[in-house]
């Protein structure tokens, strides 16, 4: 009798060993495999940090702000600017060169500024290189000293405050940027987006 135990025990445990198994190499290692396209615009907050929908509504603030401003209004020509890093002030990674270029994306779309490209300098001063090396036609051939010379420069700071209380947390964003002008040394433009988001802490099952 005890034998006859012993084996169903044994029974029993193989095939709940083999049903494990099998759920095991069936399930396998967990991968997205499936996904279509979704609006950019769309705001989903999936986690308490800054996202691409609070990048988006700062890049249009900041360029509609300039670009309807009194200052600007009636202006003659396409004043040249030069966009610097920004500079982030908080505690989370945040892309701010993202943020910038989709600031002159929006910016030169209005047709009212046009850019130097900060960052394309050295490959700038590279070509000049090449450009005088004498494989270039001579009266073709750029070279330092023809540039425009930028009339403003554009900076910004993005800072935040965290507060946490019991299960909510608060995240206040605050974006100031400003317009100096290279001439006289004034701000001739600034201003600034808050953003204001409420998180509660809930649990997480699996």
């Amino acid at each position: 009798m005890r034998m006859e135990l012993t084996v169903m025990t044994l029974i029993r445990n193989a095939v709940f060993l083999a049903a494990v198994a099998s759920t095991v190499a069936c399930t396998g290692p967990r991968a997205f495999t499936r996904g279509q396209y979704e609006d950019p615009n769309q705001i989903e907050m999936l986690s308490d940090k800054f996202n691409e929908n609070d990048l988006q509504l700062i890049a249009k603030k900041m360029a509609d702000s300039l670009m309807a401003s009194p200052q600007f209004a009636a202006i003659q020509g396409r004043p040249l600017i030069v966009i610097k890093t920004f500079k982030n002030s908080t505690s989370e990674h945040i892309d701010m060169k993202s943020l910038a270029d989709k600031i002159q994306v929006a910016l030169s779309r209005g047709g009212k500024f046009a850019f130097q490209d900060v960052a394309a300098r050295k490959d700038v001063a590279e070509e000049y290189e090449y450009q005088g090396s004498g494989y270039v036609d001579p009266n073709q051939a750029k070279g330092p000293g023809q540039q425009a010379g930028a009339d403003y420069v554009l900076t910004g700071e993005i800072s935040s405050i965290i507060q946490e209380v019991g299960a909510d947390k608060l995240v206040y964003y605050k974006m100031t940027s400003k317009l100096s002008n290279l001439r006289s040394g004034i701000v001739d433009w600034t201003d600034e987006k808050e953003l204001r988001k409420k998180f509660e802490k809930q649990g997480v099952s699996w």
